[in-house]
């Protein structure tokens, strides 16, 4: 089961930055949601509790809340104008963006999956922080009254229609993403039996 969530999340990767790569807001934040949202649960899951598990080789960096506000910092800055301009004007720009992604997604689904009450706990909480935050960036996206990322325009859409559905992908893939893994952690918490004294 590991192995099969390891190979499917490296496999959705390139599809991913093929999608980040192509004009316009949608597959620019489609490709940010693979990254973020779906291939970094399912490499976090296929590492975890093996060698290569971060939150196992690094437990005391690797903690939920830690992580979740590096994924906050990292989603937030990039969606900044100036760094979004970069990476649309620069391909080094858009590998190192679309990396800090799934390195920022990695490195949350893996504290969060790790082992010990306390860590799942806090995995809780560090998935519902992270999947508000995403809800209201990608409502700030799409519903802002104009074109944020001017750059991103093509001739394809209109640049406010392209814009306002990014931030539909971003609030029905990363939000639900983050919102449906704290949930299931939480019921995973709530079948233990409590620890005994």
């Amino acid at each position: 089961m590991k192995r099969a969530a390891l190979v499917t999340g490296g496999a959705l990767l390139p599809a991913g930055w093929l999608a980040a790569a192509q004009a316009g807001m949608v597959g620019h934040m489609a490709g940010h949601m693979i990254a973020v949202a779906v291939a970094a649960p399912l490499i976090a899951f296929g590492l975890s509790d093996g060698r290569f598990d971060p939150a196992r080789r690094w437990p005391t960096i690797v903690t939920p809340l830690g992580m979740s506000l590096v994924e906050l910092v990292t989603v937030w800055g990039w969606h900044l104008p100036a760094l979004r301009l970069l990476a649309d004007r620069s391909i080094v720009a858009m590998v190192v963006e679309q990396a800090s992604f799934l390195a920022a997604g990695l490195l949350l689904w893996a504290a969060v999956l790790g082992t010990g009450r306390d860590r799942r706990a806090g995995g809780v909480g560090a998935l519902l922080l992270t999947s508000m935050h995403m809800t209201l960036l990608g409502a700030l996206i799409g519903l802002a009254p104009r074109p944020l990322y001017p750059a991103m325009e093509h001739g394809m859409h209109d640049p406010l229609a392209d814009q306002q559905l990014g931030g539909v992908v971003m609030l029905m893939v990363g939000a639900a993403s983050y919102f449906l893994g704290g949930l299931a952690l939480l019921a995973t918490l709530l079948r233990q039996p409590e620890p005994q004294p």
